[in-house]
């Protein structure tokens, strides 16, 4: 059984129903659930005033869980991090609470990771997995209790034929990898807007890992350029996609889509670009530690990454 903390950092909780599945489900699996006070407050359209998340997020480095896990994302938390309690959350990731979060999440683990060096966890939150109508991913629950329970060793996933044939280094008869390299990333659109200030990580030699929901493939092309033109992009030793869904594409696209970006973004790069990672707004995704430094195998279809 493990201690978790539900707290709100970033939008309001609207859909109370889904809190409280969620909620319920973690318990029925024997976990002790701890709802931060002001869980379920509202101010336009965040969970309650700047003042109130901080509060919210101070208590949750301070709660001894094992997992601090957000209620869901949304927006809000950029406008916090000069603000952020940093001495105090690296405390608690040192004495063992894991931060887990997703979307919105992304602003305050790379900023944690810029100031600190601290890993935290790209992964669920509490309304959008485990408090949905139908039952919660099995993949995405089984990866949260190897969390709980410390047995996580690493994730793979099968890659499409269109990255082999793409990229010529994984066609390697030993195969192709990367060692010791820093894992990072998160929401695509979060990240581009900390671009340029003190709280966006430097990473070199990293493993970008990139994801976004309801952004049309031309306004992710003009995000991941942006990052190509800062020389984020081409300081990595891999670049991997994760899911983007949720948009619509249009007459006018006249075939450009989601592929056409990723071929360009190719054509742009030295370093592999591998799509289909499981993780984003989706069901089934995977827990990924930001932060930390690992392998990233790839042998035929089969890409794995191993952390301690």
């Amino acid at each position: 059984m493990a201690h978790i903390y539900i707290y709100s950092p970033s939008g309001a909780v609207r859909d109370k129903a889904a809190f409280r599945r969620g909620v319920k489900r973690l318990q029925a699996r024997g976990h002790e659930v701890e709802i931060d006070p002001d869980a379920l407050s509202s101010h336009q359209r965040f969970a309650g005033d700047d003042d109130t998340r901080l509060a919210a997020i101070a208590r949750a480095a301070a709660s001894g869980a094992q997992v601090a896990l957000i209620s869901r994302g949304g927006y809000g938390l950029t406008r916090l991090l000069p603000r952020l309690p940093y001495a105090e959350l690296q405390q608690a990731i040192e004495r063992g609470t894991q931060f887990v979060g997703l979307s919105d999440f992304t602003a305050l683990q790379l900023a944690l990771l810029a100031q600190t060096s601290s890993q935290t966890w790209a992964g669920p939150a509490l309304l959008a997995d485990f408090g949905v109508a139908e039952e919660p991913d099995e993949i995405m629950q089984d990866c949260f209790d190897d969390l709980l329970v410390g047995q996580g060793e690493g994730t793979g996933w099968r890659l499409p034929l269109s990255d082999l044939r793409a990229e010529p280094a994984l066609n390697a008869e030993e195969g192709w990898g990367v060692e010791q390299a820093q894992l990072w990333g998160g929401n695509l659109s979060v990240l581009v807007s900390m671009l340029g200030t003190p709280y966006f990580p430097q990473i070199e030699g990293g493993i970008l890992f990139l994801e976004d929901v309801a952004e049309h493939p031309y306004r992710i092309e003009r995000m991941l350029t942006q990052l190509l033109h800062a020389g984020v992009l081409g300081r990595q030793k891999a670049v991997l996609l994760g899911q983007f869904n949720r948009y619509q594409l249009v007459p006018h696209d006249k075939g450009f889509k989601l592929q056409s970006v990723v071929d360009w973004l190719r054509s742009q790069l030295q370093v592999p670009v591998l799509t289909g990672l499981p993780f984003g707004h989706v069901p089934t995704k995977v827990l990924l530690p930001v932060g930390a430094r690992l392998d990233l195998m790839v042998s035929g279809r089969e890409a794995i990454l191993f952390w301690d």
